[in-house]
């Protein structure tokens, strides 16, 4: 005994392929690849954070606090 078939709801279509993409798509990733090239090109523009690294002070109370309280 054979399943009966659906019929499709859409034809298929022939060699065209619609995809539609929003605009953020294409524009995010431009703008981010137009800044970091011109970073890359004015590297003077790109300035490191003075003074110590917060991570640093952070280890460092780590450190000293575990260091002071081991019997």
């Amino acid at each position: 005994m054979s399943a009966p078939t659906h019929p499709r709801l859409h034809p298929a279509t022939k060699g065209r392929i619609d995809i539609r993409l929003p605009w953020w798509a294409l524009a995010l990733p431009m703008l981010a690849f137009v800044t970091l090239l011109l970073l890359i090109l004015n590297p003077v523009d790109a300035h490191a954070a003075g003074g110590t690294p917060a991570i640093t002070d952070v280890f460092e109370r780590v450190q000293q606090t575990v260091l002071n309280q081991a019997p």
